[in-house]
């Protein structure tokens, strides 16, 4: 049997498969600052003028605040470590583990607000309407300043798991999307308890302010679930059936003869870059540097591997 085993070809390979996010980076870094001092003003308003909602409001926004700063943290610390050489396919999972780790505090945050509205609900409290409603509005046009910087940043993702036929459905910023939907969702909150105060305050329907934060909890809690799905899937290597993956397949079985793919492990390694090991079983004299040839069209495979075992044929069981 022949083993032949080819990589780069290069003797140093370059283990930066991803060139970051600087733009997001800093308008992160500016989301994180308004996101701040909207907390501290409305923590210390909460206070001085014995406003729960205010203080509670101001609770909430700390929860964004603390999110935005776990993003802030993973595009340093990736670029920190980009040429560390610890980190076998770049640092760019750092950035993911960072959205996963925001989805988890959306989905605990869901759950708080499920918790308060439902007990609001058993039991009403005394809302101080007009400064409730001018507490909304402040929150949301932050809220709305905030989302403005993190979509200008060209990489808006309100995602729902929609795949794109061009295998290049997954070529967004998950880390940036965690923050985005951070802030989209305090934007979302704001705008339903502006709702539900309006209600309120001129048509005494009470019950309406609950029954907004029940909505406003079912909505967090289906976008905390997307964006666990997707930045788990890229930590867990859950690539294999990407549109990639069959089109690797395909260049195979039309390019390189009567070879047969007897392994083939496909996982992402950047936005738009996929590294791959194939192991190949053939009777002609395939090398491993053709079967990459024929894999260059698939730009977005960074780092590939092949293995050719080479089968005798019958012309070589007779000699």
């Amino acid at each position: 049997m022949d083993t032949q085993t080819s990589d780069t070809g290069q003797p140093e390979h370059s283990h930066i498969f991803d060139e970051g996010n600087p733009l997001a980076e800093k308008r992160t870094k500016w989301a994180l600052i308004l996101t701040a001092i909207t907390m501290v003003l409305e923590i210390a308003g909460g206070w001085t003028f014995n406003s729960m909602a205010l203080l509670a409001d101001g609770w909430h926004m700390s929860s964004h605040a603390l999110a935005l700063g776990l993003s802030l943290l993973a595009y340093r610390a990736a670029r920190h470590f980009a040429r560390d050489t610890r980190f076998s396919f770049g640092t760019w999972k750092i950035e993911v583990l960072g959205g996963y780790t925001s989805a988890v505090f959306l989905v605990m945050l869901a759950a708080l607000m499920l918790f308060e509205s439902i007990e609001r609900l058993i039991t009403p409290t005394p809302i101080r309407y007009d400064q409730a409603i001018a507490l909304a509005v402040f929150g949301l046009t932050i809220n709305l300043l905030s989302a403005w910087l993190l979509n200008d940043s060209g990489h808006h993702h309100h995602h729902h798991g929609h795949d794109h036929e061009d295998g290049h459905e997954h070529h967004h910023d998950l880390n940036l999307r965690a923050a985005y939907i951070h802030v989209i969702t305090d934007a979302a909150t704001s705008l339903l308890a502006i709702l539900a105060l309006f209600g309120g305050r001129f048509w005494n329907a009470v019950w309406l302010d609950p029954l907004m934060g029940i909505a406003g909890a079912v909505v967090v809690s289906v976008w905390a679930f997307g964006l666990l799905r997707d930045s788990g899937r890229v930590l867990l290597d859950a690539e294999m059936d990407t549109p990639l993956a069959e089109k690797i397949r395909q260049t195979i079985r039309t390019g390189a003869g009567s070879a047969a793919i007897t392994d083939l492990h496909l996982w992402r390694i950047g936005k738009s870059n996929y590294s791959c090991i194939i192991a190949l079983t053939t009777p002609e004299n395939l090398t491993a540097d053709g079967v990459k040839k024929l894999l260059e069209r698939h730009k977005e495979l960074s780092h590939i591997t092949i293995e050719v075992n080479r089968i005798p044929n019958r012309a070589d069981r007779n000699q």
